[in-house]
Order: C-alpha cells, then sequence, then structure tokens
C-alpha cells in the first residue's frame, strides 16, 4: 500500500459517474491504496446505489445539475481547487495504479495535459472491432485537422494542471467532451504528453453508455466543426474538396450526354458553379489559415512580453 504524501494531497481524483455501483467502490479502494484520499465523484444522477456505495467509501459526492458527461466535468471542474487533477471514468476500464505515470509529466512541469493511451495495452476483449476502427479513424481526422499526431484523444483517464482545467473553454455536454479537452489543449498551446497505460475489458455487469454509431458521428463532427478557428485550411478546404467532387461528376455526366448530342445547359450552369464554389473555398481556407496564423503569432509574442 502507498503511504499519502503531501503532494499527494494536492491532487484530486475526478470521477464522472452514472450507474457504476458494481466498480465505483473497487476504484475508490484502488485510488485509496496507491496514496490518494481526495476523490471527489460527479455522479449524473444514477438510478443504481453508485452514490451510496461512493459516500461510503469517504468520497465526496456532486450530483450535477444537468445532463451528459460533458456537462458532468465542465461543473466539476468549476467546483475543484486541487492544484492537480486526474480523470478517470467510473466504469472500472481503468487501473488506479496507473496514476502515478500519468501524474509523473505533471509533477516534473514537463506536461500540463497527460492522455493515458490506451491503444500501449489492452485487453483483448476491451475493444469491439467497430470501436477499434472507429477510434482509429478519429484519431487520424484529429491529427489532419489539428496537426498534432495523437494515439488516443478519447481516453477517459487523463490528468491537468489547475490553470489548465480553469483556462479551457468546454461546451459539449455529451461523449465529445474528451475530443474537446484535446483540440482546446492544442489550441492554447497547453503541452499535451501521452504515458502508455493499461486498459481492462468492461465488468459484466457495467453497460456501455456510449453509441458506436451515434457517438461516433458526433465526435467526428466535433473535431471537424472546432477546426474552424484553428485549422481553417482543413475546415473549408474540406467543403472545397466536396463541391469540386460533386461538380466534376456532374461535369463527366454532362460531358458524356453532349457526345450523345444531348445538352443539359441547367446542369452544365451548375457543374461550373459547384467547381467555381470549390476553388473559392480553398482560397478562403487559405486566407483564413493566414489570419489565424497571425494571431498566433501574435499571441505567442505577447506571452513572451508578459514572461519578461
Amino acid at each position: 500500500m502507498n503511504v499519502s504524501t503531501p503532494e499527494n494531497e494536492n491532487v484530486c481524483i475526478l470521477i464522472p459517474t452514472l450507474n457504476e455501483e458494481s466498480t465505483i467502490v473497487e476504484i475508490i479502494r484502488g485510488f485509496k491504496s496507491e496514496g490518494f484520499d481526495n476523490i471527489f465523484v460527479i455522479d449524473g444522477n444514477s438510478t443504481d446505489r453508485t452514490c451510496e456505495l461512493a459516500e461510503g467509501e469517504g468520497a465526496s459526492i456532486v450530483v450535477q445539475s444537468g445532463k451528459g458527461k460533458g456537462q458532468a466535468v465542465q461543473e466539476a471542474f468549476n467546483i475543484i481547487e486541487s492544484e492537480y487533477v486526474v480523470m478517470v471514468d467510473g466504469d472500472g476500464t481503468y487501473l488506479p495504479s496507473d496514476i502515478h505515470a500519468m501524474l509523473s509529466p505533471i509533477l516534473n512541469g514537463e506536461a500540463e495535459h497527460v492522455i493515458g493511451n490506451r491503444f500501449a495495452n489492452f485487453e483483448p476483449d476491451a475493444f469491439t472491432r467497430l470501436n477499434l476502427i472507429g477510434n482509429r479513424a478519429l484519431n487520424k481526422l484529429f491529427s489532419y485537422a489539428y496537426r498534432k499526431k495523437l494515439n488516443d484523444i478519447l481516453s477517459g483517464y487523463r490528468a491537468f494542471t489547475h490553470e489548465a482545467i480553469k483556462t479551457l473553454e468546454l461546451k459539449e455536454t455529451g461523449f465529445e467532451i474528451e475530443s474537446e479537452m484535446t483540440i482546446e489543449s492544442i489550441k492554447k498551446e497547453f503541452i499535451v504528453v501521452e504515458v502508455p497505460i493499461t486498459y481492462l475489458a468492461r465488468h459484466e455487469d457495467a453497460d456501455t453508455k456510449l453509441n458506436p454509431l451515434k457517438d461516433g458521428f458526433r465526435i467526428g463532427m466535433t473535431i471537424y466543426k472546432l477546426a474552424k478557428m484553428h485549422n481553417p485550411m482543413f475546415y473549408f478546404g474540406a467543403i472545397g474538396a466536396v463541391l469540386i467532387i460533386l461538380g466534376t461528376l456532374s461535369g463527366i455526366f454532362v460531358v458524356i450526354e453532349w457526345i450523345k448530342g444531348i445538352t443539359h445547359l441547367p446542369l452544365t450552369i451548375l457543374t461550373a458553379l459547384l467547381i467555381i464554389s470549390g476553388i473559392q473555398m480553398f482560397i478562403f481556407g487559405l486566407m483564413s489559415d493566414l489570419v489565424v496564423s497571425l494571431h498566433r503569432e501574435t499571441i505567442r509574442n505577447l506571452r513572451s512580453i508578459n514572461k519578461k
């Protein structure tokens, strides 16, 4: 058993929960055995004994005022005043013993936001094939959109400095919250580090709250729409590419019909409009990208001046 230290007392373990009675006791006891007693459970109005069991183990309990994991995390971040925060899901898929690896970059001043990389070591049944494909696709999309290669932007095991949680401007209320926290950290130029962790198969009595297709689509759209202010070339370029592809397909049809002696004047005009609009989107993306780059450089200069 690890003994609690003064440094550990500055760490708050944040556990968002919703009907986690089958796993919450083991998780809380696990973190306490690692020397961390400041455990804060933000509960999403569970209908089982989650709150009762967590309170019995000495955790602080707050029932969230709204709905959704994202809203719970935002509410918790507004309440927590600890110097460091470790956020972990309450479904028992993460090991409390990995907290030391999670905190190490934070305590050493090497990071402001640490993400536990589940893909470094996961049990065979921890992911379904659809989950694996979806996660990898979303990680690739993130890398293209934000020019930062990360392996697991959807991990539920994270560590933050107090400044980071108070600076993040979070708006998403659902399972998009993990991707939004990562994106916000990149936009605010926090030092983000990934560390390898172990990811366990879900407890047989713990039901998943995530719909792979519905929530996966929402997460993808969040990654895309938030890129508008960080990488406008990606955002507007994607629209431009779609318009040009549609215009090209329409143009091919017009040419084939023209060879047959059939003229489609309205479709020809639409083809030209689609291609021109697509090119304009690319130009707009380039101009916006220049503006964002200049703004980012100005912010860096101002921060440099303030540090002096």
